[in-house]
């Protein structure tokens, strides 16, 4: 497949192929109504209608849908389009606007830890994720530790340990009930002492029906960071279940209050029909999409790229 979105022809890398393969279950389902629209219909009133009600459908949410309804009819009548499939170019165009990025991570200079934070609801593909970016950033080169501080469940702490050997990295973990502040002091010493290291990835709890507790906590771990790394820690990262589609857009919502949260990662893109959520996060939340799990191996996870994901969404 080619990109064609902004009129270049590129062969996609494997890791948009993955990120476009992901979205096969919602570009199948509402989503594959918008190109017949385009094709069959003229501009019209009734058209801006349609896709109002396909893209609410499609889980875009009405504000989101409203805006990107509004700023794509606004641009073909100022650019006086006529042909629909270059109005149907102006609403991907659109799209992408609504979901620009940037880097995956903000890695420090060298010879500097950088420490990111994971947070996000039990269930949510929190650990899973931890161990995908573990190897995605140790193939590109970097050492790469995870602390487990998410202490209150047994279970997260020997699932780490399970995706860290799985990764080929360290895991620092200390027994359940443990401090978590204990558990990144100790992981922080360790990566740059022992290990080396060049990225420290925290798993913390996912207690979000506890907010203030949770927010005290992070508060903690933040002032520990801080205090051993300079302007760490440098990300914090909520790890959404893309499945819950708009309610992950209410849950992100909290978080952020809660956690500083600088970016978004999105879990099991490929189980569900839900994907257009994603449109709405950057614009509801104002924090971009960084990454995306494209699958249950330890090598799918994707760097999230706009454009990518518009053509997966949509199909050429």
């Amino acid at each position: 497949m080619l990109r064609r979105l902004f009129g270049r022809e590129e062969e996609l890398t494997a890791e948009e192929k993955k990120l476009e393969d992901s979205l096969a279950k919602t570009r199948t389902g509402f989503f594959s109504r918008i190109g017949t629209l385009f094709q069959e219909n003229q501009i019209t009133e009734d058209l801006w209608e349609e896709l109002e009600e396909i893209l609410i459908m499609g889980d875009v949410g009405m504000d989101t849908t409203l805006e990107l309804v509004e700023r794509t009819r606004m641009r073909v009548a100022k650019e006086n389009i006529k042909s629909t499939g270059d109005a149907y170019l102006v609403l991907k165009q659109e799209m992408v606007r609504l979901l620009e990025s940037d880097e995956p991570l903000h890695i420090e200079e060298p010879r500097i830890l950088t420490v990111v934070l994971m947070v996000g609801v039990n269930g949510s593909g929190k650990t899973t994720t931890i161990g995908k970016m573990a190897y995605y950033y140790k193939n590109r080169g970097l050492k790469v530790v995870i602390a487990a501080a998410d202490t209150f469940r047994a279970a997260a702490i020997d699932q780490l340990k399970v995706w860290g050997e799985r990764a080929g990295v360290d895991v620092i973990a200390q027994a359940p009930g443990s401090d978590p502040g204990a558990v990144v002091f100790d992981a922080i010493r360790a990566s740059q002492e022992s290990r080396n290291a060049d990225l420290l990835l925290v798993d913390t709890a996912g207690r979000l029906q506890t907010k203030f507790n949770l927010m005290k906590e992070l508060e903690k771990i933040r002032a520990v960071a801080g205090k051993q790394v300079h302007r760490a820690p440098h990300e914090t990262l909520l790890v959404l279940d893309a499945s819950t589609g708009q309610n992950a857009i209410i849950q992100a919502k909290a978080f952020r209050e809660a956690a500083g949260v600088t970016g978004i990662v999105l879990t099991k893109l490929d189980g569900t029909a839900k994907g257009g959520a994603v449109l709405s996060i950057n614009r509801e939340l104002g924090v971009p999409v960084r990454f995306v799990g494209t699958g249950e191996k330890i090598e799918d996870l994707a760097y999230f790229d706009p454009v990518a994901f518009v053509e997966g969404l949509l199909g050429e």
